[in-house]
């Protein structure tokens, strides 16, 4: 059986890379939008969809420019109510398609915290776009690497982040470690200062 637009809304939630919007909404409107499907036909947000729109705002820590308009806000501001609303779904599974790009690196580790402790409580799957390695490495327990659009590579991060991967897909040399202070795999490069030579 097919799924409705807001049984899916109900279900999965998706942080897309860009997010473009031609209406001066409030930061609080786009938040609120993610309590969609949650909200009967016709009828308007209840007490308990507006405390969970709140409670998201303060832990992402966009409630101090909730009143502002999603137009007037820098690329990493908006990229966190966009983060917000697909919360305010309260869906199962999360997709994140580089879900933290354009944020400052304090905001990025706050949210993929908070999705990791979902996704550990049981509470959520997270599936995630990552170009940036070391990150997919610390928090994710499962890789698929993908080149031209088709997987030539999955497991567990412990089993297929190794230096043969790494240079068989990217083409590159390089460290693969544990890393204690991370507490996972991570990968060193090096600079080629005669590439360009």
């Amino acid at each position: 059986r097919g799924y409705s637009r807001k049984e899916l809304a109900r279900e999965i939630a998706l942080v897309p890379q860009d997010f473009y919007i031609n209406f001066s909404f409030t930061v609080r409107e786009i938040v609120l939008m993610g309590r969609y499907p949650h909200i009967p036909r016709f009828a308007p947000p209840a007490a308990g969809d507006l405390d969970v729109v709140d409670e998201i705002m303060e832990l992402l820590k966009i409630d101090g420019f909730k009143d502002k308009y999603i137009t007037e806000l820098s690329g990493g501001e908006r990229q966190r109510v966009v983060f917000a609303r697909a919360l305010a779904q309260e869906t199962p599974v999360l997709l994140l398609d580089e879900g933290t790009s354009n944020m400052d690196i304090q905001y990025t580790l706050n949210l993929l915290d908070m999705v990791a402790h979902k996704v550990e409580t049981g509470k959520m799957t997270a599936i995630a776009v990552f170009h940036n390695i070391n990150m997919a490495a610390t928090y994710c327990r499962k890789l698929v690497f993908m080149r031209s659009g088709r997987v030539v590579l999955q497991g567990n991060t412990d089993e297929v982040l190794n230096e043969q991967s790494i240079r068989e897909i990217f083409g590159i040399d390089c460290h693969v470690y544990f890393d204690d202070y991370v507490g996972a795999r991570q990968v060193a490069f090096r600079r080629n200062r005669k590439r360009y030579e």
